[in-house]
């Protein structure tokens, strides 16, 4: 299967090198069946990096997850279960070539399963809400049971090409950003204009919270509260609010653009991932964002393990996942 590996430029993603590559040759540990292989190389914490005292500034992750893993988009902590969930896009993330899939990991790095969820297209963005796994899929967003990976249905994105990150609200609907890219001349994405975030109820219908260009491609979110939720943009750069009617307020732009995932501290603080800083920036919305991770290419949708104060970040071009302590 061909794999795309993709690079910034211009404020758009470019294929910039394609080869034919297979889980296994990404995979470094052993031969072991993937439902049983220990997929990880680790890093013990001194006691100086250990959660009492984490570092402002972590330099090296306290994990990597590397077997079997392409094209990782997005981790998702399960709380409940004690796992990470990771997307696979495992090719471009704009064809519908049924390549992608779904993995679960331990938190010490053994693969519980790495084709949990099979068959999907370019999966990017996941959430939990009640008993389903919310994945988006170029143009949909499809629900499995969180338990079993069971299938549940799906929700159409109209006019959606790039339905990108997921999130939880309170009152338990899953927001979805469409990001707005399709693919232009050559290998270059172009915009669609149809930037947008929708909201998804227990019912499986689709309501818009806002949809204008203005919204500058947006990607990560973070509900605050029922009328309150947090939107990083790859496009224009920004950290902005939208509130429960879509209004746009409280702007701002961070050090470095192409903004992708965002996570919430326990202090209040915000984690957010920027492909063109290559790293992961901390701080408060409205205030000052300084990189807590650096030298990071590609960092894409970030997740954030609560029980070990673990920001998960998948790097998109070189099928992994690391895990960096930080409070």
């Amino acid at each position: 299967m061909k794999r795309a590996i993709y690079t910034l430029g211009l404020g758009a993603l470019v294929c910039v090198a394609c080869s034919k590559d297979k889980p296994s040759e990404v995979t470094t540990t052993g031969a072991q069946p993937a439902s049983s292989a220990t997929t990880a190389t680790t890093t013990t914490p001194s006691a100086t990096t250990s959660a009492a005292a984490t570092p402002a500034n972590p330099s090296k992750p306290v994990l990597t997850l590397k077997d079997g893993i392409v094209t990782p988009e997005s981790v998702l902590y399960d709380a409940d279960a004690d796992e990470y969930v990771i997307s696979n896009i495992n090719g471009d993330p704009l064809t519908a070539d049924g390549n992608g899939f779904i993995s679960r990991f331990s938190p010490d790095g053994k693969v519980v399963k790495l084709k949990w969820i099979d068959k999907l297209n370019a999966p990017k963005g996941l959430a939990i809400s009640g008993d389903n796994l919310y994945v988006a899929d170029i143009d949909r967003v499809r629900m499995f049971d969180k338990k079993t990976g069971a299938a549940k249905g799906e929700v159409a994105i109209p006019g959606g090409t790039f339905a990108n990150d997921l999130a939880t609200a309170l009152d338990g609907r899953v927001l979805v950003s469409e990001t707005g890219l399709k693919k232009g001349a050559g290998k270059d994405f172009e915009p669609t204009n149809n930037d947008a975030v929708y909201a998804i109820d227990k019912d499986k219908k689709l309501t818009t919270i806002a949809k204008t260009p203005d919204l500058g491609r947006p990607n990560g979110l973070l509900p605050v509260a029922n009328d309150k939720i947090w939107v990083v943009t790859f496009g224009s750069g920004e950290l902005y609010a939208l509130d429960a009617k879509g209004k746009k307020s409280d702007a701002h732009k961070l050090p470095k653009g192409s903004l992708d995932g965002i996570v919430a501290l326990p202090n209040g603080d915000v984690l957010v991932s920027s492909w063109e800083g290559s790293g992961v920036y901390r701080g408060k919305p409205g205030g000052d964002f300084k990189m807590v991770i650096e030298d990071v290419k590609a960092p894409a949708d970030i997740g954030y393990d609560t029980k070990r104060s673990r920001v998960l970040v998948p790097m998109f071009n070189d099928n992994e996942v690391r895990a960096y302590e930080i409070k």
